[in-house]
């Protein structure tokens, strides 16, 4: 029954859009674009090509992924903010282009609040603490001890300074009372070949981004950054059951638009994602990922970036977390 009222929900849906002036003026005539601040192979790319792909069904227009990295997602977030507010532009929100930026970055071009309207929470995942397959130590005490033996000289990929696997690492020092090496790359698509390669050791990379190597088997998961661990990795104990009590950084991603972005596309957009994240074939995709309380409302999104924002912000005042502008 549940399965059917998802289906007829969506088809409800795209019926809607063959009728005309549905969306006036506002509504786009030409390909929507969502813009991605990381290269292809990571985790926001991925979650973006399974929303693309429906909701180019669904809308009968192409949506299209557009690739744009650079400062851990800021340059992608720079661009959209500066584009129409006609939905014809459309920008993946990050944790880090707008939880983590306002804190790290002094010279940010942008305003969270003023110059983003946010559509929908797509998901949020943990973060797993991942080894290359040529490491020894896989468990997090092991971990633990190693960076405390040689410090500064284990190695952490991220997908970019500032980023959200940054952060996860920074918390972790701060908890474990280590030191190790931070070393950033330009999205985790990158990062990955590197510790699949054995040029780095570790990273608290996306759960997104990591889990089709996990599950291959070409890197090791050690930890996931949830308290609770995520379904479709139910064998990988969390950082608490490790010893790291209340030990919680996630990623999220979102839809947003530029900050004129007319409500009745904004809704508009809301209901048809929340329709595609309760599809049965998207819900096992996001299971998959780890992607897990998306959904909801316009207000439910901007309440949950206010508190992200907050929170992260503490963590970069306590950590005494500093990146290049």
């Amino acid at each position: 029954m549940q399965r059917r009222s998802f289906i007829q929900a969506a088809g409800a849906a795209a019926a809607t859009l063959g009728v005309p002036g549905v969306f006036a003026q506002d509504w786009p005539s030409g390909p929507v674009r969502i813009v991605v601040g990381f290269p292809p192979g990571g985790g926001t790319d991925a979650l973006a090509r399974v929303v693309a792909q429906k909701l180019t069904v669904m809308w009968n227009q192409p949506v299209v992924v557009e690739n744009k990295g650079g400062v851990a997602g800021v340059l992608a977030a720079e661009y959209v903010a500066t584009q129409p507010s006609d939905g014809s532009t459309l920008l993946m929100a990050h944790i880090n282009s707008h939880a983590l930026a306002p804190s790290l970055q002094p010279k940010l071009r942008y305003n969270v609040e003023r110059d983003f309207v946010p559509i929908v929470l797509v998901g949020v995942t943990p973060n797993l603490l991942i080894a290359s397959p040529a490491q020894k130590a896989v468990t997090v005490k092991d971990i633990t001890a190693l960076c405390a033996a040689t410090p500064g000289q284990v190695s952490f990929g991220s997908a970019g300074a500032g980023s959200a696997q940054h952060l996860a690492l920074e918390m972790y020092k701060l908890q474990a009372k280590v030191d190790a090496l931070h070393v950033p790359y330009k999205g985790s698509g990158p990062l990955l070949a590197d510790l699949m390669g054995g040029q780095i050791q570790y990273s608290f990379e996306t759960m997104t981004a990591a889990t089709p190597h996990v599950k291959s088997g070409k890197v090791v998961g050690v930890a996931q950054t949830r308290l609770k661990r995520a379904k479709g990795h139910p064998n990988i104990p969390t950082m608490q059951e490790q010893g790291f009590e209340g030990f919680e950084a996630t990623t999220w991603y979102g839809l947003a638009g530029p900050g004129k972005l007319p409500s009745s596309v904004a809704d508009k957009i809301n209901r048809d994602v929340n329709t595609i994240l309760a599809m049965p074939d998207v819900q096992e995709k996001l299971d998959n990922y780890g992607a897990e309380d998306g959904g909801g409302s316009r207000e439910k999104f901007a309440k949950f970036i206010s508190s992200e924002i907050d929170k992260w912000g503490r963590v970069v005042r306590d950590g005494k977390v500093k990146v290049d502008a």
